[in-house]
C-alpha cells in the first residue's frame, strides 16, 4: 500500500510526538483546571480548543512511552475546558485491561489491540468495539550510560546479542568493530528492560526478530522474555536506571533519553548509520501500511527498511476509545480531547517533546473516526 508514502511533508514536520503502539489516552492528571479558553502558555495556545459539552473528569491509563506528550496536551486542555484527566501511565498492559474492564474512558498502547482484546471490548463497548486511532509516533532509542563515550553505533545483531546476555562487555569486538574510533572501556554491560508489559518492549523486540531473526529466537510481545537482565516498570524507570547506572543501555520512548543518557545511531544497511531523532522516525512511519479494517486504523511498520536516514525502531502510540457504546457522561470529554489532540495544533505542540507526527493522510482518518464517536 501507497498511502504513508504520500506524506503531506509540512504535517510531517509539525511537531513530534510517539509511539508507543497505541497512545494511552489516560492522561496524566493536570493540578491546572482553569476553564479560559483564550489562555496562552508556553508550549502553545488554547483559543484554538473547541470543548462542546466537556465536563468532569477523565480517567485512563496506558502507554508510559507517551505521558510526556500527554502532560503537554492535557496542561492545555485542561486550562481551557476545565477539564480533569487523570492518566496513570501504567503501560500499555495495564491500560488495555482497564480498558477492557470498563474502569477508563480510553487507554493507550503502543500496539495494535490483538483480536481477542477487540472481542473482549465488545463488553463494555455497547453495540460497538474498541478501534485503535494513531495519535503519536517516535523513536525507540537505544540509551546507553557508557562514560567518555558520547558517540556509539550500534546495529540488529550486536543490540539483540547485547540484550540476550551474549555481549556483556562494552569493549566487545563486535562493538568495536562498529567503532572503530571510539575509547571504548573495559566495563560490563548492565542492560536493562521493562518489567511491566509494555508497547515499547513489543515493537523493540518486533525490530529485533524482523531485522536479526538468527539472533532473536523470541516470539515478542509486551512481556520481555529473554533471559538474564535487569528490569525496571515504565520508561522513566528505565530511563533512571540507565542515568545512575555506569555501563547501562535500555529501550525508551526519545523523550527520556536525555540529561546523562545518550541515543545509539543504528547500522541499519543504509549509507550511513542512522540517528534516532524525530524526523528520521518519521521517514520510518512514512513506510508503513494500515491494516486495521473499517475505523480501526492499526498500522503495520516496516522495521528492515534501509532507506537513508530511516530510524528502524519506532513505536506508533494508539489511543483506544469504542468506536460506539461510549458511557454518556464521558463521551463529550472524551471526543474534545480526542479532538484536540489529533487536530494540528495538538500535533504541533509536541514538537519539543520527542514526538514524531502521525502523517497527514492517516491523521485525516482519524479525526473523522474521532468525530463520528458515539
Amino acid at each position: 500500500m501507497k498511502l504513508q508514502q504520500r506524506m503531506n511533508r509540512r504535517a510531517l514536520t509539525l511537531g513530534a510526538l510517539a509511539v508507543s503502539g497505541a497512545l494511552a489516552l489516560t492522561a496524566c492528571g493536570s493540578d491546572d483546571t482553569g476553564a479560559s479558553s483564550d489562555t496562552s502558555a508556553s508550549t502553545g495556545s488554547t483559543s484554538s480548543i473547541k470543548c462542546d459539552d466537556a465536563k468532569g473528569q477523565l480517567l485512563a491509563d496506558g502507554s508510559s512511552a507517551q505521558k510526556n506528550a500527554i502532560d503537554a496536551w492535557v496542561k492545555q486542555f485542561s486550562s481551557a475546558c476545565g477539564v480533569q484527566i487523570n492518566y496513570k501511565g501504567g503501560g500499555s498492559g495495564a491500560g488495555v485491561t482497564a480498558f477492557t474492564q470498563g474502569t477508563v474512558a480510553f487507554a493507550g498502547s503502543d500496539s495494535a489491540l490483538k483480536p481477542e482484546e477487540i472481542t473482549a471490548s465488545k463488553a463494555v463497548c455497547t453495540g460497538g468495539q474498541a478501534v485503535d486511532l494513531p495519535m503519536v509516533g517516535g523513536p525507540i532509542a537505544v540509551g546507553y550510560n557508557v562514560p567518555g563515550v558520547d558517540k556509539l553505533v550500534l546495529d540488529a545483531e550486536t543490540i539483540a546479542k547485547i540484550f540476550d546476555s551474549k555481549i556483556t562487555n562494552w569493549n566487545d569486538d563486535a562493538i568495536k568493530a562498529l567503532n572503530p574510533d571510539a575509547t571504548l572501556p573495559d566495563l560490563k554491560i548492565q542492560a536493562f528492560h521493562r518489567s511491566d508489559e509494555s508497547g515499547t518492549t513489543d515493537n523493540f523486540t518486533k525490530y529485533l526478530i524482523a531485522a536479526t531473526p538468527d539472533n532473536w529466537k523470541y516470539e515478542g510481545g509486551k512481556a520481555w522474555q529473554a533471559k538474564g537482565g535487569q528490569s525496571a516498570s515504565g520508561s522513566s524507570g528505565v530511563a533512571a536506571q540507565v542515568k545512575q547506572t555506569s555501563g547501562a543501555i535500555s529501550y525508551m520512548e526519545l523523550s527520556y533519553a536525555k540529561d546523562g543518557i545518550n541515543a545509539a545511531s543504528l547500522d541499519t544497511g543504509a549509507a550511513a548509520p542512522v540517528e534516532a531523532t524525530v524526523d528520521n522516525a518519521t521517514k520510518a512511519i512514512a513506510d508503513a501500511k494500515v491494516v486495521g479494517t473499517g475505523s480501526d486504523l492499526a498500522l503495520q511498520l516496516n522495521y528492515t527498511t534501509k532507506a537513508d536516514g530511516a530510524y528502524p525502531i519506532t513505536l506508533v502510540t494508539y489511543e483506544i476509545v469504542c468506536d460506539k457504546g461510549n458511557k454518556a457522561e464521558t463521551l463529550p470529554a472524551t471526543k474534545a480531547f480526542l479532538t484536540y489532540i489529533a487536530s494540528e495544533d495538538g500535533q504541533a505542540l509536541l514538537a519539543d517533546a520527542g514526538y514524531a507526527p502521525i502523517p497527514a493522510d492517516i491523521i485525516s482518518k482519524v479525526r473523522t473516526t474521532i468525530a463520528a464517536l458515539s
